[in-house]
C-alpha cells in the first residue's frame, strides 16, 4: 500500500516499484500525457470507425 501526501492510502502492485523501494521509503511518480501517442491513437480509431462506416451496407437493425 502506499500513502499519498493527503493521506490517502491506496494499493499498487509492487511489481511496479523500484526494485529497491522498501517500507517507509518516500518514492515520486511523474505522469504526463504522451500528447503524440495520443493523437496516433485517436487517428488510428477515427480511421478505423471511418472504414467501418464506408463498409457498413446499412439495413440490418429495424427498429
Amino acid at each position: 500500500m502506499l500513502e499519498a501526501p493527503d493521506g490517502t492510502i491506496f494499493n499498487f502492485p509492487r511489481s511496479l516499484l523500484p526494485p529497491k523501494a522498501r517500507e517507509g521509503d518516500v518514492l515520486r511518480f511523474d505522469i504526463a500525457v504522451d500528447e503524440e501517442a495520443t493523437r496516433e491513437r485517436r487517428e488510428k480509431m477515427k480511421n478505423l470507425l471511418d472504414d467501418l462506416k464506408l463498409r457498413d451496407e446499412g439495413g440490418d437493425i429495424e427498429l
